[in-house]
């Protein structure tokens, strides 16, 4: 009896989460302007560094700068997520539907999972487009083809990773004043890493912080996978960042996905 009810709920879990999940592609499909401005954003973001600034910057040890570039834009764009996750999920609360999909018979699970699928097909889109921008301007993977969908794999769990930091964020910010205090957060966590130059050009104190930032490991370790250039370093973290790789992404789960489901929960008490 009691496995039956376990079944039943699973089922009730993916199928509804499968449907809200259609809801938001839907949603998107209906209004694309923030999508198109996401990625219209990211592929600026591409141009103005490979051919405005890229030529100021060198590479640790040598080597393409635009090779150098691209991973760290590929996790960039991950990062940028959080904000598109944060408006949507308040969004929802403002708007109610939130309220609604709570009084009706769906599982209670299944909005967050709904939201997390989606934003993570999302992901997907995103990292293809970005893909062929960085073949535009020069960028190749030189590592062979399980380590360059190792790679991808690497980015895409800190973009699920990073979802959950988006969701908790819109159940607990409010209004589009603090989804403006969100984004302009993933400046910092963007910037303050090595995803554009090498922590060893920065302050002794601000390239420590940036060798720890979680997008530091995503970033180094890709480049490893794709045979890209990195920025060296011998230190510890410089070291193993295929293992942090894997680490800050999971530390992050396990973190945010049950403060989320926790601050769900309570959104009626």
């Amino acid at each position: 009896m009691t496995a039956t009810v376990i079944s039943a709920r699973r089922a009730s879990l993916a199928g509804d989460g499968l449907t809200l999940t259609g809801r938001a592609l839907a949603h998107w499909r209906r209004e694309p302007g923030p999508l198109i401005g996401s990625l219209g954003f990211d592929i600026l973001m591409v141009l103005m560094f490979a051919y405005l600034f890229g030529g100021a910057l060198q590479v640790p040890g040598g080597g393409s700068y635009r090779e150098f570039l691209m991973p760290g834009m590929f996790a960039m764009t991950m990062v940028f997520g959080i904000s598109m996750t944060t408006m949507a999920v308040s969004a929802d609360l403002d708007r109610g539907v939130t309220d609604r999909l709570r009084s009706m018979p769906v599982s209670r699970l299944a909005p967050l999972l709904g939201r997390a699928v989606a934003d993570l097909m999302f992901a997907v889109v995103t990292l293809t487009v970005m893909l062929l921008v960085g073949l535009a301007v020069g960028w190749r993977a030189r590592g062979d083809l399980g380590d360059t969908l190792t790679a991808f794999g690497l980015i895409l769990l800190l973009r699920f990773a990073l979802v959950w930091v988006g969701v908790f964020l819109g159940l607990t910010v409010k209004g589009q004043s603090a989804v403006t205090a969100v984004q302009t957060l993933e400046f910092p966590l963007g910037f303050l890493s090595s995803a554009f130059v090498a922590p060893s050009t920065m302050p002794a104190w601000l390239g420590a912080i940036a060798e720890w930032n979680p997008l530091s490991a995503t970033v180094g370790a890709t480049r490893e996978l794709f045979g890209n250039p990195g920025w060296g370093g011998d230190s510890w973290v410089a070291a193993h960042h295929p293992l942090l790789a894997v680490l800050w992404p999971l530390a992050l789960i396990a973190v945010f996905l049950p403060l989320s489901l926790r601050r769900y929960r309570a959104l009626s008490r």
